[in-house]
């Protein structure tokens, strides 16, 4: 079996064309821009201190691990959906992005043609019309869906909203939910098998009254080479406050505002950092920012001295769909504390802790045993263990057995 791959963006740095490309399934990746082939190849000649920030990320998507004669790539489009994101000031303007960039990227694939081939493998918000296509012409379909489906972001985030007012601006449901619902229900129709991340995922798809018996799990994996002596050299600090990591978006979504109150409850005796483009109004991050070091964006060459500096990892997201963040951080040896909801693959009392929702004692609790040396120890020796089952070899292995089963 050949498998197509249509892909808006990087995501996980190309890690599914790159594993369908090492197992000998991949027929095609077709893609918006990236810095290997096309415009993007290009640009990466150009000095690099000439480059704006937006044109260096662009080069930065790096399909490794792919022939050339494999990517397909749509650069006009993609610069499109680069400059359209990069102007848009409403939700509304967002989410009309989103929507266009993989409408138009499923139409210029059909127009190309989809040779070779026996399946298409597609992403949430940006495969409805390329299955479509797939189903007339007798291919198999398989789909990704990277989050838990829009009906269960909404309902949990418009508590969210509620409870935290004046932190983050709501975007209006039928402006920015509503397109993404109807057309996540209709890709799900299409799809001979759906892959998701995580339970919590695939639970969401049958909240959501969608066909769960065709939702399978695969978590995810990412390639972190990282020394176990880190642990020694962690247990040969000085003592102090502990060290309390958090990486990715800061927002609602993520669960930011309990790490404030977390934050407050161990002043003196945790010290916290976040790490992570903002997504925050500017009295909600002058909130946050009284109890929490805000770095903002940190470039991930630079991100290993932030786990470096962690004594443990805290990431209570309200929803997700299987947060990379938290494997990287157990390959860093650090216990993490976290929620059912972040999908990740924390084992509760063995490599962390995993608390409800919105519980901020629970999350203190968490905290407050992790302040004990010879426990972060064994759970850090555990993490790292662990992590060895959770790279993008054995992700690669389970998605394989899936597409094939």
């Amino acid at each position: 079996m050949k498998i197509a791959v249509v892909q808006l963006g990087a995501r996980m740095h190309y890690a599914v064309p790159r594993i369908f490309s090492e197992a000998g399934i991949l027929s095609t990746l077709y893609t918006d821009i990236c810095g290997t082939s096309g415009l993007g190849r290009l640009m990466s000649h150009l000095p690099h201190k000439l480059m704006p920030g937006g044109v260096r990320r662009l080069v930065a998507r790096q399909v490794s691990g792919v022939p050339a004669d494999q990517v397909v790539t749509f650069d006009r489009l993609g610069m499109a959906y680069w400059w359209s994101l990069r102007c848009a000031r409403t939700p509304r303007e967002i989410a009309q992005a989103h929507l266009q960039a993989g409408q138009e990227l499923q139409e210029a694939v059909i127009r190309h043609g989809i040779d070779g081939t026996d399946a298409v493998y597609s992403f949430n918000s940006a495969g409805l019309e390329v299955m479509k296509f797939a189903r007339a012409h007798h291919m198999r379909t398989f789909h990704e869906q990277t989050i838990a489906p829009v009906v269960v972001q909404t309902s949990l985030l418009k508590a969210e909203y509620a409870r935290w007012r004046g932190w983050e601006i709501e975007p209006p449901y039928e402006e920015f939910y509503r397109p993404f619902e109807e057309n996540e229900k209709a890709e799900w129709e299409l799809a001979d098998t759906i892959l998701c991340g995580s339970e919590f995922v695939r639970e969401g798809i049958a909240q959501a009254g969608g066909p769960v018996e065709r939702a399978v799990v695969v978590p995810y994996g990412v390639n972190m080479t990282v020394d176990p002596a880190i642990l020694d050299q962690r247990s040969l600090r000085e003592p102090g406050p502990l060290r309390v990591l958090t990486v990715g978006t800061v927002g609602l979504r993520k669960g930011s505002p309990y790490v404030m109150e977390v934050a407050r409850k161990l002043q003196g005796r945790a010290d916290f950092r976040m790490a992570g483009p903002i997504d925050l109004t500017p009295d909600g991050a002058s909130k946050l920012a009284e109890y929490v070091t805000l770095l903002g964006i940190v470039p991930r060459s630079e991100m290993a001295a932030q786990f470096s500096w962690a004594d443990v990892f805290l990431l209570p997201s309200i929803c997700e769909g299987s947060a990379t963040a938290t494997y990287e951080a157990l390959a860093w040896g650090l216990p993490v504390v976290t929620t059912p909801n972040t999908g990740s693959p924390v084992v509760h009392d063995q490599n962390g802790y995993v608390v409800p929702i919105r519980d901020v004692e629970r999350l203190v609790d968490a905290l407050e045993r992790l302040r004990d040396q010879d426990l972060r120890r064994k759970m850090g020796t555990l993490a790292i263990s662990d992590s060895k089952k959770l790279n993008v070899s054995a992700y690669g292995h389970r998605l394989v057995e899936a597409i094939k089963s």
